[in-house]
């Protein structure tokens, strides 16, 4: 069965999102940090489809099609080239620059998730998508919890997980620091 990967950017106090819902804190730490792109290029290697909400696509949209050079073009092309799912009820289309389109699915994030853990193939990748991911978080959907912690302090925002969550035990597996100073601290449910 396919694993749920989340990776998602996370403050020193647990934030995925500062004020107005911005998630300016993740360019700052990560950007021009060779350590991290390396690791980056091995996770998009393992995964063969990218699971996003419409706020993260339109943010990812905007940006990864047009790198065409650079230390990120390595990702960025593994990237542009997996097939992309968008989680969203308000879109009815979600280009991709000269890459395939993203599939839109307008209906439930968990029940489809659901259904493509139980079929062949790489593990599935789930980036931000705040709101995706506490659905697929109550539901136990999450196999993988892929946490950069950056090292900011954002003092007011969006957590990354609910109040209202269940208590969820996960399991340790690694924790790896970066040129720049984030961390990444993967769990495993």
């Amino acid at each position: 069965m396919r694993k749920v990967i989340l990776q998602e950017f996370v403050s020193l106090d647990g934030l995925a999102a500062g004020p107005k819902n911005s998630v300016d804190f993740v360019p700052k730490t990560t950007k021009g940090d060779r350590s991290f792109g390396d690791e980056q290029v091995k996770l998009i290697e393992s995964v063969d489809i990218i699971l996003l909400g419409g706020v993260t696509y339109r943010m990812f949209s905007e940006y990864w099609p047009n790198v065409k050079n650079g230390e990120e073009k390595p990702f960025a092309d593994k990237l542009n080239a997996t097939p992309k799912i968008v989680f969203s009820s308000t879109l009815t289309r979600a280009p991709w620059g000269t890459w395939d389109d993203a599939t839109v699915l307008k209906g439930s994030a968990v029940k489809e998730v659901a259904t493509l853990k139980r079929q062949s193939g790489k593990d599935l990748i789930l980036w931000g998508s705040i709101s995706v991911a506490q659905a697929l978080m109550t539901e136990r959907l999450i196999d993988e919890f892929r946490l950069v912690v950056c090292p900011v302090v954002l003092g007011e925002g969006r957590p990354l997980f609910r109040d209202d969550l269940d208590a969820y035990e996960l399991q340790f597996r690694d924790a790896k620091t970066f040129d720049r100073g984030a961390v990444l601290l993967t769990y495993l449910s």
